[in-house]
Formats: structure tokens, sequence, C-alpha cells
């Protein structure tokens, strides 16, 4: 992104997919400029990335110790200096990287007074990672700081956030999006001649264009983390923002005495951090009159029992109040009918099915016309919801689905904007999920049962989910599959084993392998599972040799 994104909300974009706010027709918009750090990076041409820019793919990727040199030559002004250069002696380890490349490594092997001497034996090890404590003392050498006479490496850390060059201290791993976090912190930093910020300095040198200079004014958003909440939002002091989960219904849910305890939060020049989308951010008129902020749709506020930076009291108040987790995949809605409801990042309404068993779908075909699936790659449980309550399965089709104690969520294909909850009750079927009060459908998990994709169509599976396999060799003898056979396809055995209502219970037995193991069988066919189906709904067994197949109860014929 090379322009400042300009987030006008109108009435008619708060009413639909954007942000789904419902109680906002007799509010005017308000108009914010939102930046990401890494929009930032990228106009300012700090951060430039390969081929396409600044690309998640690139934002992704390990920083290595190439690029580390190159962002400290970039910001001493020097990196147009060293890609000229043009004399022969280099590190061993040159052809490492690309030709203009190997001119930069040859000219800070020729200045060691940059500091930039390899890691012993005539090599550089461009491509290795770098460490926070590593790019923050290039961030203070790019701010005049010297290590060894201001500060020595071991103490780095420390030293940097005394400058005000923290955000990203804690990262274990650092990506190149950290990379744009850190450096714009120390765009906004002071020399260490005092006066002016890095970025002044870098505008005087004709490095950045000064008029681009502005943004670095807008206030900052953070993001925090601590090991009880994981990764949270707030503002530029510090302060955690929360958001209500009554305002699903209506945004001007908090007001008079509300207010007093949750302060509203409110910025129309905004720096979101690195991996943002600024379009997830937008603001809105309330009832009284006053402007507030809003992330996916949800407004923002601070929390009156919070005294200090890092303070997160208000989490969980009343079971309605929550931090803000950008990558919680879910959040929680609340309706007086209907009470706490599960919902997606964006306020959209998450439902069960009463006819799916635990780890198995039986909505396929044209039900997800209906009710698409809804699936999050990752998902940071609200306080007082366990975490290991959310699971995927894969489902015979290879698409994932998040699950809840096991079972699918979808949403309704009805529900348009945030706090919708027409799905509810439909069929008698299906129904919004209290994370408290919810424990699993009517539908009964017995041993074996069905379970349905376009692709295979019905086919057995066990309690959990997990496909049923039938060996086409054993036609001729039941122990055909026989020792490492049996470790890529392990025998199904239950001895109580019970069958869903839509299977005949007399087509099921059981038979003592020529090993003494017992093993279930289906219209006289053993079965078995394949080792590397690893999820609920996954089929990778099916047709492998052309000998191991899914057990169609319609299609398959008696042994």
């Amino acid at each position: 992104m090379r322009n400042f994104k300009v987030v006008v909300l109108s009435v008619c974009m708060l009413l639909g997919v954007v942000f789904g706010l419902t109680a906002l027709t007799t509010h005017a918009a308000e108009q914010v400029q939102v930046k990401s750090e890494t929009d930032i990076a990228g106009d300012l041409g700090i951060l430039q990335g390969e081929g396409s820019g600044l690309t998640p793919e690139y934002l992704g990727k390990s920083t290595t110790r190439y690029q580390a040199a190159i962002m400290y030559l970039r910001l001493k002004g020097l990196e147009a200096e060293a890609l000229a250069y043009r004399g022969t002696d280099n590190f061993k380890d040159v052809s490492l990287v690309y030709k203009e490349g190997q001119a930069v490594l040859g000219y800070l092997k020729a200045h060691p007074e940059l500091g930039w001497q390899g890691t012993g034996g005539d090599l550089f090890d461009p491509t290795a990672g770098i460490t926070a404590q590593a790019y923050y003392k290039v961030l203070l050498e790019a701010l005049g700081y010297k290590q060894g006479a201001d500060f020595e490496f071991a103490q780095v850390l420390d030293y940097a956030g005394q400058k005000g060059l923290s955000k990203i201290a804690s990262a274990q791993h650092v990506v190149n999006m950290n990379i744009a976090t850190a450096t714009i912190e120390a765009l906004q930093a002071t020399l260490k001649d005092g006066g002016k910020s890095l970025a002044t300095l870098l505008s005087e040198k004709g490095i950045v264009a000064a008029d681009k200079l502005n943004v670095l004014t807008y206030t900052s958003l953070q993001l925090k983390k601590n090991e009880a909440l994981g990764s949270y939002l707030s503002d530029s002091k510090g302060m955690t923002l929360y958001y209500f989960t009554k305002d699903a219904a209506d945004v001007n849910s908090c007001v008079d005495t509300c207010l007093t305890k949750w302060p509203i939060y409110y910025s129309d020049k905004l720096i979101v951090p690195a991996g943002f989308n600024s379009a997830d951010f937008g603001a809105f008129v309330r009832a009284d009159g006053k402007k507030q902020l809003t992330y996916k749709g949800w407004p923002l506020y601070y929390f009156a029992g919070d005294l200090a930076a890092g303070d997160a009291l208000g989490d969980a108040v009343g079971k309605i109040w929550y931090v803000i987790k950008p990558s919680a995949g879910i959040a929680l809605g609340t309706k007086a009918d209907l009470g706490n409801f599960f919902t997606d990042t964006n306020g959209l309404a998450l439902y069960y099915y009463d006819k799916d068993t635990k780890g198995v779908s039986n909505c396929s075909g044209k039900c997800l016309e209906k009710w698409p699936l809804f699936y999050a790659d990752h998902v940071a449980a609200l306080t007082g919801v366990n975490q290991a309550d959310f699971g995927t399965i894969v489902r015979a089709d290879g698409k994932k689905q998040t699950t809840y104690k096991g079972f699918p969520l979808y949403y309704w294909v009805d529900d348009k904007k945030m706090g919708d909850t027409l799905g509810q009750n439909v069929g008698n079927v299906w129904f919004v999920i209290d994370p408290v009060k919810f424990s699993g459908t009517k539908a009964v998990n017995s041993s074996v049962k069905t379970s349905k994709s376009d692709v295979l169509g019905t086919y057995l599976v066990d309690s959990n989910g997990m496909a049923l396999y039938l060996f086409t060799k054993d036609k001729g003898d039941v122990n055909a599959c026989v020792g490492s056979c049996l470790v890529n396809w392990p025998i199904y055995y239950d001895e109580h084993l019970t069958v869903s209502s839509d299977l005949n219970a007399s087509d099921f037995g059981v038979f003592t392998r020529s090993d003494g193991k017992m093993q279930n069988t289906y219209k006289g066919w053993p079965l078995y599972y394949w080792i590397k189906d690893t999820n609920p709904g996954e089929t990778t067994g099916q047709n492998v040799g052309k000998v191991w197949f899914v057990l169609d109860p319609l299609k398959t014929e008696s042994r």
C-alpha cells in the first residue's frame, strides 16, 4: 500500500458487510485515517520487500543477517554507496547472496568500523536468522549509539527499552513484520545527539521524503502480550482496550454509568501494528454525539479499573467485557433473549447442528450452501473458555472446519451483519452456542456412525469421526492384512459396539484374528483405520493401492 488508507465509513457500509453495525442508521459515520506500520515502512521506502513488495508471504519470512545489514546501511544513509562498491576482497560465503548483495558484503568487509565483520573464519553467514537483540543493536547504532561505549551487547534490550525501543523485544523468532514494527519505533526516536528524530535526519539526507513524515505523528496502537492473555490490543501508552459483547446487538449498549466505568476510545489518525489490516478500523458517532473507534465493527473501550500500562483487569468482567485479541479467530456476542453466543471476529454468529455427532459433520452438499462451514486457522480462547475445547476436523472434501467441544461450527446464510442470529432454532436443529451451557448435541455418539461428503457420499467412521476402511484382499482371507500391513492399517475393535440409528446393528460382527486379536466387521468385512488419517474427516486412505476403501453402507456388499 503506497497511499494513505482513508477509511470513510458511510452509513450504508456500516450496515453492510464491512462492519455490520446495527444501530447506526441515525448517526453520522466518522472519517479516520489509518495506517499500519508495514504500510508506513513501505511508503517511506525503508522496507522494500521482494518482487511483489511487502506481501504477507514476505512479511512472514525470517529476517536474515544480510537483511539486517542492509537495514543498517539504509538507516545510516550508506546503502547506495555499498551497492556501488567494486572491491574484490569479500567473505568466503558471499555466493549465498545475489550479485548486488555481494557488493554490499564486500563494502562491509572493507569498512570494519561499521561493525559487520562476520561470524568468524572469514564468513558472514548472510542467510542466518537474527534475534530481536541483534536488530535493536542495529537500530541503536542507527541512532548514533555505539556498542562498547554506550552499551554492551548483553544489555542491548534493556538499553533499547530506555530509548523507547521495545515492541519486538519478546519476539522469539524475528520475521520481516517485526522489522517493520521496530524500524518505525526507531524512526520516531530521538538521535543520541538530541534535537531531531531519525526520520528527520533521513529526510534531510534525502533517504525518505519529508512530505511523508507527518504520519509518524499519528496516535499508535500497540500489540501487548502476557502469559495469561496472549496478544491483545492497547493504546500508545500501553493501556488495554476492550470490546463489549452486548454491542453485537446495539453499538450504543454502553451508556451513562457504564461509560463511567468503560470510557470510550477514539482517534481520527491512527498507526496500527504491523500485520493489521487498516480497513478493519473505523469510527462512528454514538447516540450521545461522541465519536468512538471500532475494530472489526466492535466499539473500543478502556476500563476505569486499569491504572497502569499493562493492566488488563477488565478482561472477562461480567463475562461481557474482553480484551481485543486480533488473532483470536472467535469472539462473543450477547443478546437479551439468547445470552452469550459465539461469533467470528466480525461479530457474525456461529451455530451448531443438532444432528452432528462429536467429530462428524452431517451437513454436506446443499446443506452447506445454507450453512457455510466456519474455519479459523488459529483460535485464542476468551478468558473462561477452555482453549482445548477448540479443534479442527478435515472434511472428506478436504476442507477444514473448526469445532467446539468436538462439534463443527457453521454460519447461517441469511445472517448478513454483526449481531444477526436469524439461524437460531431453524428446523429445531440449528442453534447458537453459549460456551458455558453447551455440552454437545442430542445425537447419540455411537461407536460406529456415518459421515458424509460430496466426493465419497456416506461412509463409516468411529465415535471420534475417524474413517474406517475395508481391505479388498480380505474377501478371500480375513487375515490378509498382517505384519507391516497392520502397522499402516490398525484394526478397529470395540468390545461394546453401538451403532447410529441409520445403521443396522445386525450388519456388524466380530471375529478372532489368527494372531489372537479381536476385530469388528461390517457385512463380514474386517474394519481398519489408516495411519495417515490424523484428524476426523480425513479419508486419505481411500483407494490406496486400489485395495483400500471407505465403506458406504448402501454400496458395501456382504463379504
